[in-house]
Formats: structure tokens, C-alpha cells, sequence
């Protein structure tokens, strides 16, 4: 049983160097990991500088980019834009809500909807106090 137990380490050490294995288990090559965040970064910037959208939305929307990479692409665009004379093409989707903002949307809903379920159960309770007056009222005029 032993032996088993040693063995093991060595048995997977072949597949500690696959990427896919890796990412399942979570240990990312930091290097990689920065690599790809900055390709992503530049090329979410150059494409919010060809749709024409400012840079503080590109930053508000892709917020989880590093803003350098982010302002890299967008700047290299531009010059290119600008070197080319390329018009901006106008974006014709809306742009993506940034991570959380369905969350913020759901407690403004559910608050909203606490607020009106009150505002309901105040109106259900003035209409039950007039019906007995109301019903009072017709019982004495027949």
C-alpha cells in the first residue's frame, strides 16, 4: 500500500505539464495567464476605438482587463484609424452589462417589488375597511 502511495507523485508527474489538466485543477501559468489578459486587453480597446466608444467605457465595461492593455489597443487603433482614414462603425448592439450588474438589477427589482407588494397590502387594507361601511350603507337604504 505503501509503495502505491509513493509511486502515485511520480506516476502523474507526466501529466503536471498539461495545460488542460492545469486549468481543470486551477494552477494557470501566471505568465500565460498575464499574456493572454494583455492580447485580450488590446484587442477589447481597438475595438471599442473602432465602434467609437470613449475609453472610460471601455474600462467601466471590460472593468476585469488591465486599463494598459485596454488604452494600448485603443491607442494603436486610433493611429491606424487616423493613418487609413477610417471612419468609427457604430456599434448596432447595445454594450455587454459589466459582471454584476445583473445582481444589482435583481435587488432593484426585488426591492422595487417590496415597495409596491406594501404599497398593494395598504390599498387591500383601506378597501376592506370602506366594504363594511359600504355594505352597512346598503343595508339601511332597503
Amino acid at each position: 500500500m505503501f509503495k502505491f502511495l509513493f509511486l502515485l507523485p511520480f506516476a502523474l508527474l507526466p501529466l503536471a505539464g498539461c495545460d488542460q489538466i492545469n486549468q481543470k485543477l486551477g494552477l494557470e501559468d501566471p505568465a500565460k495567464k498575464e499574456a493572454t489578459q494583455e492580447a485580450e486587453g488590446k484587442a477589447v480597446g481597438s475595438a471599442c476605438r473602432q465602434s467609437g466608444r470613449a475609453i472610460e467605457d471601455c474600462y467601466s465595461i471590460y472593468s476585469w482587463l488591465p486599463k494598459a492593455a485596454v488604452f494600448a489597443g485603443w491607442r494603436e487603433m486610433d493611429a491606424y484609424m487616423r493613418d487609413n482614414k477610417i471612419e468609427t462603425v457604430e456599434p448596432q448592439l447595445p454594450p455587454p452589462e459589466p459582471p454584476g450588474a445583473k445582481k444589482k438589477k435583481k435587488a432593484a427589482e426585488a426591492a422595487d417589488e417590496d415597495k409596491s407588494g406594501k404599497a398593494k397590502a395598504g390599498a387591500g387594507e383601506k378597501a376592506a375597511e370602506a366594504a363594511p361601511e359600504k355594505a352597512a350603507d346598503k343595508g339601511s337604504k332597503h
